[in-house]
């Protein structure tokens, strides 16, 4: 029985000598983010496919940089997102932008100025304005016959490849062929603007093409890794498409909700050892507390020991 190493740090300590205290340590919250990080460096200084789940409002709260980067970097091999993170990555990419705010704010009044707000960020109506006009100039530059039966990967492909923005997570993956899987991407205001857009022309969105897509790159690996930012469908995409190969070979993930509500999202990553989603003998970590905080101190410290 390994004794608990009290937490030492000083001045002159990284991020990774504080992990390794962390990890000496080994209890509660601590010692789960040391052991994530250390499977997380795994599966990327590994032989891993990792898909990275992004659930909640992840680029409107600043992690727009960390993403693309881990894709530039060939860290990450899929993205499942909701369809708000794309969303906000269009509006970044467009010149628009997400603001400090406040969660005690007067809403009634921030409606009044034209304002969003998402938790603590807000958001410019003007931004969305401008993100509905360039989406439907994007639809229609297309090709007509790609619209007739286009997946969700094919179609966030083609988005990043008429943007003009180098931190863009969509261009990023575009030109580093790392595709971006949707499942619910109708429910976004890009969702919308789709449906607006096929009233008057040919649109025809076929999100079951993008299973063979995913089957491929799950058969095809040598080891799977999934890192979940929340939970969700994202979590349960990457999930259910390892059930074909008996399972996750390493899982990370890091949410704030709860089990008690029988939900994904708070779901620990062994119930999916049940459903043979995560093998029994994978390396896996979930860390409860906010991914906006905690996701930039593990990669940070990946980055420092690769």
């Amino acid at each position: 029985m390994d004794r608990v190493t009290q937490i030492k740090i000083d001045r002159n300590s990284d991020i990774t000598d504080v992990l390794s205290e962390y990890s000496a340590a080994g209890v509660l919250g601590a010692g789960d983010l040391a052991k994530g990080t250390s499977i997380i460096e795994e599966m990327i200084g590994g032989e891993s496919t990792v898909f990275l789940g992004l659930a909640g409002p992840l680029v409107a709260s600043g992690l727009r940089n960390i993403i693309a980067d881990l894709i530039r970097d060939d860290m990450v091999q899929g993205i499942v997102t909701n369809g708000a993170n794309l969303v906000h990555d269009l509006i970044e990419a467009f010149g628009g932008g997400h603001y400090q705010g406040a969660f005690g704010s007067d809403d009634a009044s921030l409606h009044d100025q034209g304002l969003g707000r998402i938790g603590n960020v807000l958001t410019k109506t003007a931004d969305f304005e401008t993100f509905e006009t360039r989406i439907q100039t994007m639809l229609h530059d297309m090709d007509e016959e790609l619209r007739e039966n286009i997946s969700v990967a094919e179609l966030t492909s083609e988005l990043g490849k008429r943007v003009d923005d180098e931190k863009s997570i969509l261009k990023t993956a575009y030109e580093k062929n790392v595709p971006i899987f949707s499942p619910g991407i109708t429910d976004s205001m890009l969702g919308l603007q789709m449906w607006m857009f096929q009233q008057d022309n040919t649109l025809k969105l076929n999100v079951l093409k993008d299973m063979t897509l995913l089957s491929d790159m799950v058969f095809n690996a040598n080891e799977t890794g999934g890192i979940f930012l929340g939970g969700g469908l994202p979590k349960h995409y990457i999930m259910g498409s390892n059930l074909l190969r008996g399972g996750l070979d390493r899982a990370v993930q890091i949410t704030m909700d709860r089990p008690e509500g029988g939900a994904l999202s708070g779901a620990r990553l062994e119930e999916g050892i049940s459903w043979g989603k995560v093998k029994d003998t994978s390396k896996k970590a979930t860390i409860i507390g906010d991914a906006t905080m905690l996701f930039p101190l593990m990669i940070w410290a990946v980055r420092k020991r690769i």
